[in-house]
């Protein structure tokens, strides 16, 4: 019993030592998360605190580049294509820096986004975009480090930064009007041969309207006749045997086989045979 006591008791010491003790972060992280027109954009950034600091020619010098934040990169991610200052940023993710100024900033959208603070050796060839930013001076301080986005429209937004009573923009431009005006015109343009194909299949494999599928499986051939596809034509003549149309069904499935047989395809050799031995027409 003794000896169960004490190891009870080494055991507890032991999970004692090994415990960490979880403290508030002096620089918290921060993740913001923006819809700006159709593109999905997020910041990961630290957020510092003044605490009676002079901030801007002090504490972060001018004419140095700053992780703007504090800890690990700020780092910001698009999920389509945008445009800084008449640069394309493809979609992905970037880490923000800037060199400031007292009259305007320097900032950089980085290609090697992850990683702690400055790179060990800085590389102008990873520097996707590169802009000036104008300062300009708040009525009132800031104490914790900010970002923001600002001024959202439909096609644009501003990345705003705050600390002290500093504040510097950078306006990016996301293309939304390219990404809907295409969703339009493929909306316009209907059905595709696919679509229409899809659709009767589906039909025909869960018992539903059979004219229907009809329908669709026609026009899906009708769109590719230029370019036949023996498996368009095999569910063509599937779907015209189950609506009762031998003779359809028939020619389509000899369509098929001399595709599939064109192509080397011995299943649908093989399948469109069976077919046509089952109806008669071998």
């Amino acid at each position: 019993m003794k000896k169960l006591v004490l190891f009870a008791f080494a055991l507890t010491l032991m999970f004692s030592v090994n415990a960490q003790i979880e403290t508030p972060q002096p620089s918290p992280f921060s993740k913001v998360e923006q819809k700006v027109g159709l593109t999905d954009v997020s910041l990961e950034y630290s957020r510092p605190g003044m605490r009676g600091r002079t901030i801007f020619g002090n504490l972060v010098p001018y004419d140095a580049i700053w992780r703007t934040g504090a800890n690990a990169r700020t780092k910001i991610t698009f999920s389509t294509d945008v445009t800084v200052d008449g640069q394309t940023l493809k979609a992905g993710s970037y880490a923000v820096y800037t060199k400031p100024n007292e009259k305007s900033w320097e900032v950089y959208f980085y290609t090697e986004a992850n990683g702690g603070g400055l790179p060990q050796q800085w590389d102008d060839s990873k520097i996707a975009a590169k802009t000036s930013a104008e300062v300009y001076t708040m009525p009132m301080k800031i104490e914790t480090y900010t970002m923001t986005f600002d001024d959202l429209s439909s096609d644009s937004a501003v990345l705003g930064m705050l600390w002290e009573n500093t504040y510097v923009g950078v306006k990016f431009e996301v293309p939304t009007d390219e990404a809907v005006s295409a969703s339009i015109d493929r909306a316009m343009a209907g059905p595709s041969a696919n679509d229409f194909y899809a659709s009767a299949v589906y039909y025909l494999e869960q018992g539903k309207d059979i004219n229907k599928a009809v329908t669709w499986i026609d026009k899906a051939v009708d769109m590719t006749k230029d370019q036949p596809r023996f498996w368009y034509l095999r569910q063509q003549s599937l779907i015209h045997a189950k609506a009762g149309n031998k003779a359809g069904a028939i020619k389509a499935a000899k369509a098929s086989l001399a595709g599939a047989k064109a192509a080397g395809n011995s299943d649908y050799v093989k399948l469109n045979t069976d077919s046509l031995k089952e109806w008669g027409a071998m």
